[in-house]
């Protein structure tokens, strides 16, 4: 059976550190589309090596009950843009463009993409910050609820609430159509 992530990051000590490369080959490419998602493609390739720094000076601080490091370095990656978007002035709505490792493909299959995409950023921008990210990591990194609150620090109830409060204005928004931005892969009712 693989090493789960909560492994490599306990191997990853003083006398191994060169072990928590294995995170970034298993999650790089993950944490760069969150940041490309959120901030653009230059940006994210500047911004990912202070994820990756900031992670590794912060493994001590993982929780080994999760398996799955992904939502420990969202957490991260937010930081860093949060701090991004405060030095540069720049508004915290993120970029609804598709990358590569998207499943929007599949999804824009079932919409007109040109005619949805401004309705959708315009939805998106009437969400509350804490709302719109909770949104954006269930739909696009595809992280639970429990994840999602990993992630950003907070209870599991928050979290969910924030969702439901998000889905509920997509609904009212597209209540005569069959979209509501879903999971692509749904790991948790």
């Amino acid at each position: 059976m693989p090493e789960g992530d909560e492994e490599v990051v306990g191997r990853s000590d003083a006398s191994a550190p060169t072990a928590f490369v294995e995170l970034f080959w298993r999650h790089g490419d993950a944490v760069h589309a969150y940041l490309v998602r959120r901030t653009g493609r230059q940006d994210a390739d500047d911004l990912l090596s202070e994820v990756w720094l900031r992670a590794f000076k912060g493994r001590a601080n993982y929780d080994p009950r999760w398996p799955d490091a992904r939502p420990w370095l969202y957490g991260i990656a937010r930081h860093v843009l949060l701090a991004h978007w405060r030095r540069s002035g720049r508004p915290l709505v993120p970029l609804a463009e598709p990358v590569a490792l998207d499943c929007w493909d599949e999804v824009d299959s079932r919409l007109d993409a040109t005619g949805e995409r401004a309705r959708l950023q315009r939805v998106l921008a009437t969400l509350s910050t804490d709302d719109r990210e909770v949104l954006l990591l269930v739909t696009w990194e595809q992280l639970t609820p429990s994840e999602v609150a990993v992630a950003l620090g907070i209870p599991q109830g928050t979290a969910r609430s924030r969702l439901h409060r998000a889905l509920s204005v997509f609904r009212r928004e597209f209540e005569d159509e069959s979209f509501v931005p879903v999971r692509c892969h749904p790991k948790e009712a």
